[in-house]
């Protein structure tokens, strides 16, 4: 029975757990795309934590595919410099770097979220058709040639991802962005060998793991995060991403990452403790593929279940992280697995000591009795 703390192989990578950070945008880069010491704090301090696996947010691989100009980019090389030595300390922490390369498409050019709004410095966004998100731009419709292009730049910033020392890629096709938008008939309205039917709509995600299984290591994993249904009549569906699944199997991908909606303001989500939990069941038993699962996962002992029901290989973590970077410590501990996650000798005295007392307390405590 596979647990959080049992070891997990994709290829020629072994996690020493299977708890990851899920890629979380900071909009906090200072110049065109390259990752700061906010970033660099922000995912070390996960890796020190425990968790096996760290994924640094969505890296654009083009300068119009930021979600906001704050982004994070990996198309050129200074910025696969300050990559590097974030990888690096990751590694040093004792967690295996990887990272998910972007375009947002129709969803770029924003300003960050507590800001709201376009980019102050906006730009032309692009999608598969000229439909806007709600409340944002009309796009460009994209020409085959800025296809072609654009699956190429994601392709490069793979390249560039292996020298930074990356050892884990995913490639970002949920939330609404660029390779969502082409799986969605909501937003796909394409009549030519991009759009259409079901074939037409999956070719650019195909080719475009096509192209960064390609160009990185037979080794190294290769990843999709995919959102397995739109919540919304008429739009991509769990079916459908059972299929997609299947189909980039065969091309090399070999961890499906099942998250849901993003693509359409009138999406009905709904919410509750793994509420996305199905969509990766539905996947990884639909395909026969490893998969992750994300979405309102908190408790160790709920994490725990889902693997040992088989439900999913991997859970990705993001806003409990957040609030609790050191949540693998707490889960091994609750877990009777203390054992299994090494505490840094450098915290262990005073983790011993808190440990030992009702977290409630200890939060609510004077800070000279910890």
């Amino acid at each position: 029975m596979s647990d959080l703390f049992s070891p997990f192989t994709l290829r020629g990578l072994t996690l020493k757990n299977r708890i990851g950070v899920s890629p979380m945008c900071m909009y906090s880069c200072r110049e065109d795309g390259v990752p700061t010491d906010w970033h660099m704090q922000h995912l070390v301090s996960r890796a020190v934590g425990g968790a096996g696996l760290v994924i640094t947010e969505a890296s654009a691989v083009l300068p119009e595919g930021r979600i906001t100009p704050a982004d994070v980019g990996i198309w050129n090389d200074t910025q696969m410099a300050a990559h590097a030595r974030m990888v690096a300390a990751i590694h040093a922490a004792g967690s295996v770097a990887g990272i998910q390369i972007a375009h947002a498409g129709r969803k770029a050019s924003r300003a960050a979220p507590w800001v709201h709004g376009p980019a102050k410095n906006s730009w032309t966004t692009m999608a598969p058709s000229a439909e806007a998100f709600e409340g944002f731009a009309v796009p460009h419709a994209m020409t085959e040639a800025e296809i072609g292009a654009t699956i190429t730049a994601f392709a490069e910033a793979a390249k560039r991802a292996v020298k930074a020392g990356y050892r884990f890629i995913e490639i970002h096709g949920a939330h609404g962005y660029l390779g969502h938008q082409f799986l969605s008939p909501i937003s796909n309205r394409r009549n030519d060998s991009w759009g259409g039917d079901f074939e037409g709509r999956t070719r650019f995600v195909r080719e475009m793991a096509t192209a960064v299984r390609a160009a990185i290591p037979a080794d190294m994993p290769l990843a999709l995060r995919i959102s397995h249904t739109d919540w919304v009549d008429g739009g991509w569906t769990t079916e459908e991403s059972v299929e997609l699944a299947r189909r980039v199997k065969a091309l090399g991908v070999d961890l499906m990452d099942v998250s849901s909606g993003g693509l359409d303001a009138g999406q009905k989500i709904v919410l509750g403790p793994g509420y996305q939990v199905p969509g990766a069941e539905a996947v990884k038993h639909g395909a026969g593929i490893p998969v992750a699962a994300v979405g309102l996962i908190t408790e160790p002992k709920q994490a725990q279940q889902i693997l040992a029901e088989g439900k999913a290989d991997l859970i990705l973590l993001a806003r409990v992280l957040l609030r609790e970077p050191y949540w693998p410590m707490r889960a091994a501990a609750e877990l009777g697995r203390a054992g299994a996650l090494g505490i840094p000798p450098q915290y262990e005295r005073g983790w011993n000591t808190l440990a030992k007392w009702d977290m409630d307390q200890a939060i609510a405590a004077p800070m000279h009795a910890l």
